[in-house]
């Protein structure tokens, strides 16, 4: 397997190439798998070359939030890609730093996402069961 980063629309893909079969390639980005079929071209083989941007997934991605561009600088932001288990705070609330503000599901685990500071909650930027990438505010707290 080969694993490549590509940063398509200031947007940053962990991109696996898995096992080839005929014109079959089995492709993960940022932990969702696809196969993706490859043109058949006549002629003298040719080694297949695989861009994500270039192909079309089997299936439609899922939604995804996308970081934001200029995001705010007293927002909580995630560590890495995943799924929204549960909030476990809401806007108003006063949070302590190291207080759990929600649960992340990712690579299987669950991750408490914590506060990194006193403050009040001023903005929830997800919801439950939303699908996450790194860098994606998920709380804002001043």
């Amino acid at each position: 397997m080969k694993e490549y980063r590509y940063k398509i629309n200031g947007n940053l893909y962990k991109v696996t190439v898995g096992d080839i079969e005929d014109n079959n390639v089995h492709v993960e980005v940022n932990g969702t798998a696809y196969t993706v079929e490859m043109e058949k071209k006549t002629g003298p083989k040719i080694k297949p070359v695989v861009r994500t941007a270039a192909t079309t997934p089997a299936a439609p991605p899922p939604a995804v939030s996308r970081p934001a561009v200029a995001g705010s600088k007293s927002g909580i932001k995630s560590p890495l890609p995943g799924v929204i288990l549960e909030i476990k705070v809401k806007e108003g609330d006063a949070v302590k730093r190291g207080q759990t503000l929600l649960v992340l599901e990712a690579m299987k685990m669950e991750n408490d996402i914590k506060a990194d500071r006193d403050g009040k909650v001023t903005a929830i930027k997800v919801s439950k069961g939303e699908s996450i990438l790194e860098g994606t505010d998920l709380i804002i707290i001043e």
